[in-house]
């Protein structure tokens, strides 16, 4: 069932990705990883692509942009995988937090049981 405004017809996806239906299995791009555009969308430009640039003017993660462009999260990695080719735009992954010593677990463990 498809949703008025809204053209997701197979056709159409196919067509937006030059027939790709997956990203590349060593894409860089998962539901977290932060875009941030590069540059301004130019004439001539694929539509998408251009949203995708505008959207990404601050870090926006894959799944973020992915809705906010109404495509499949698959598709939306295939068009960040080309920008990310012509170096439109950059990718990263959001910081871990650091993982705490071991050691200083075990002192604090044992001074809250001195408590």
């Amino acid at each position: 069932m498809s949703r008025p405004g809204r053209d997701d017809s197979p056709d159409r996806l196919y067509t937006l990705t030059g027939g790709r239906a997956h990203p590349a299995p060593d894409s860089p791009f998962d539901l977290v990883t932060l875009v941030v555009a590069e540059c301004d969308p130019v004439p001539g430009m694929q539509s998408e692509h251009a949203a995708i640039l505008r959207f990404t003017q601050l870090p926006t993660a894959v799944v973020e942009l992915a809705a906010e462009l109404k495509l499949p999260v698959s598709i939306t990695k295939i068009l960040l995988a080309d920008l990310l080719a012509t170096g439109r735009v950059s990718a990263r992954h959001p910081r871990k937090a650091a993982v705490p010593d071991p050691d200083v677990l075990e002192q604090v463990l044992v001074g809250l049981r001195n408590l």
